[in-house]
């Protein structure tokens, strides 16, 4: 291909360079596995620069997932327990994952139930807004369960139903 774009049709490897020499540019091979293989007469300082600028704004539009933690304790108030709530939506909300931890202190750990309950009434509250990542596990002193949060439209939609 030409600087412009253009088909050149099939030739040697000397002649597309001789080509190039002349319009003082450089040969470029764009596809390698195609048969004959595509090269391109381009100046390749500017077409680097093209390709990392693409990047760039690829990296600028990519959203970053992070993993946040949200902790209770089995004797948590139910008022803590909504305001809890709250903050693990407005994570999901953001687009990270939450990781609900249930830390048990001294005897608490005899009674794995109760932390498993508050773990259920938590994914049961958030139910339309996300999904079990990873099932509530025992690990140590503490029962976790990771939650991931649906896509963002569907979250607007089931607010939406909310409110009517």
């Amino acid at each position: 291909m030409g600087e412009k774009g253009e088909q050149l049709g099939i030739m040697p490897v000397s002649q597309a360079l001789e080509m190039a020499r002349r319009q003082d540019l450089d040969l470029v091979e764009v596809a390698p596995t195609a048969v004959p293989p595509v090269c391109r007469v381009l100046d390749y300082g500017k077409y680097k620069y093209e390709q990392s600028k693409k990047e760039r704004e690829q990296r600028r539009n990519q959203k970053v997932s992070l993993l946040r933690e949200v902790r209770l304790r089995p004797k948590i108030g139910h008022h803590d327990f909504e305001s809890k709530t709250r903050s693990v939506r407005k994570l999901l909300g953001e687009g990270d994952k939450v990781k609900i931890t249930v830390r048990f202190r001294g005897r608490e750990i005899t009674h794995p139930e109760i932390g498993w309950g508050l773990l259920q009434r938590m994914t049961e509250s958030l139910q339309g807004v996300a999904a079990i990542a990873r099932q509530p596990v025992i690990e140590g002193r503490s029962m976790t369960v990771i939650l991931s949060p649906l896509a963002a439209q569907k979250v607007k939609a089931s607010e939406a139903v909310k409110r009517s």
